[in-house]
């Protein structure tokens, strides 16, 4: 009904259904997380790789290079190394080298 009434909502839900298979999908995994922080961290993990998709970045290569500046990087600008964030500066920074 609600597509009906309004052109601009999606036929289906199919993108959203689409992003959350890897959740349903590794759920007893994460059973076995440890606790409930290990739970937590994971579904930061998750987080952060579900979100560097959609940003046009390549998930491993993204926390790789995470790993590697966070130690480094100041606390107070850790939304830097966020994938939205990661990809702008990224992509600033190959226009410059150009």
């Amino acid at each position: 009904m609600r597509y009906r009434d309004d052109g601009r909502v999606e036929i289906d839900n199919n993108a959203a259904e689409r992003a959350l298979r890897d959740v349903a999908l590794g759920r007893k995994n994460y059973l076995f997380a440890g606790s409930d922080a290990g739970g937590e961290r994971a579904a930061a993990i998750y987080s952060l790789i579900g979100t560097a998709r959609p940003n046009g970045l390549d998930p491993e290569a993204y926390l790789r290079e995470v790993f590697n500046r966070i130690a480094d990087h100041p606390v107070n600008r850790v939304e830097e190394l966020l994938p939205w964030h990661f990809a702008a500066n990224r992509t600033d920074t190959l226009e410059r080298a150009a």
